[in-house]
């Protein structure tokens, strides 16, 4: 799998900020001012001919919660960074060691 991290400005380039605009071409303007309206809407559009999965979670998450650097050594093992592009572009092999 390659995963590709777009500078901020290249939006256009990222397939959920390309799923944003068609959701907010889809509610043309509507007001979303119930969870329930927000949900039809959500559910009713297509994006490349597909319907989402449109599921509403109430978890509340904690914040401030990261991976410790020991534990981080075993998912590093199966990434692969792009020399002068580190922080934007790495391949994960997923059981392969990198």
């Amino acid at each position: 799998m390659i995963i590709s991290f777009h500078l901020p400005y290249h939006s256009k380039y990222n397939p959920i900020e390309r799923v944003w605009g068609a959701y907010e071409n889809h509610i043309s303007g509507d007001i979303m001012d119930t969870v329930e309206t927000t949900l039809k809407f959500a559910k009713s559009m297509t994006y490349n001919g597909k319907a989402p999965i449109v599921k509403l979670t109430e978890k509340i998450y904690e914040t401030g919660v990261k991976v410790g650097k020991k534990a981080m050594k075993t998912y590093y093992q199966f990434v692969d960074r792009m020399p002068s592009l580190e922080k934007w572009f790495l391949t994960i092999s997923p059981g392969c060691s990198g």
